[in-house]
């Protein structure tokens, strides 16, 4: 994973550079841009592994940017937020971001949400335990997922995911019938002890059964068990 192109996107020169510090110490290769036009060039001429994009910035904000990357692009998208602005990191999963930080971050959080977003992103390159601890395809009702090539299919029509998305909904797929607390979501799909876990998942949640066609269908795929979490069934 070493030497993997990461995008930081700062209006702030300073938290811009203090990013790259921190992520050229793991061993990334560091592109910078102080907005999101230039963020969208780079993106064009590189193969950036993940962004790293700071929610409040002047012209195209943060939100914007990652719908546009989001139109062509599955690359892990992790929002940097100001402290305690809870709704910024509310509106930027919705928006299809993967995760968040807030404003000052520490080395060490950001290099493990980094580390954790990119394992998700690799996790293409088949043999990996978790893939090998999976059957290839995975189908129920008119879903299919094929975990090798990380693709899904809803009645015959692909739609795309974003890694994070996937893995929420592998999880489900693969235990069918089984009710998975938004808690066991977060701790199994971000392997982290669920802190502020309800908003984030709930919103990830959300976009994957938009993905599904849920709005336009009678017929849903996954089923909230109110007070208790979420299962799709065999």
């Amino acid at each position: 994973m070493a030497n993997e192109k990461i995008l930081v996107v700062d209006d702030e020169k300073e938290i811009a550079e203090l990013a790259e510090i921190y992520l050229v110490s793991d061993g990334y290769q560091v592109f910078k841009a102080v907005n999101a036009y230039d963020g969208l060039r780079i993106l064009e001429k590189e193969d950036i592994k993940l962004a790293l994009i700071d929610i409040m910035m002047p012209g195209m904000n943060g939100i914007d940017m990652c719908k546009k990357i989001r139109e062509t692009s599955n690359i892990p998208i992790i929002m940097v937020s100001a402290k305690g602005a809870e709704l910024d990191k509310i509106v930027g999963l919705g928006a299809g971001a993967d995760d968040y930080v807030t404003k000052p971050f520490s080395p060490l959080e950001l290099s493990a949400r980094v580390k954790s977003q990119l394992r998700r992103y690799t996790t293409l390159n088949p043999g990996t335990q978790a893939q090998t601890a999976l059957a290839e395809e995975i189908r129920i009702g008119g879903l299919l997922i094929n975990t090798v090539s990380h693709r899904v299919w809803v009645y015959d029509e692909e739609v795309r995911f974003t890694p994070i998305e996937f893995d929420i909904l592998v999880l489900l797929a693969s235990h069918p019938g089984k009710v998975f607390s938004i808690e066991d979501i977060f701790a199994q799909v971000w392997h982290e002890k669920a802190y502020e876990a309800n908003n984030t998942v709930m919103v990830h949640i959300r976009r994957i059964r938009t993905k599904l066609g849920e709005d336009e269908r009678a017929d849903k795929i996954i089923t909230t068990v109110w007070g208790v979490g979420y299962k799709i069934e065999g």
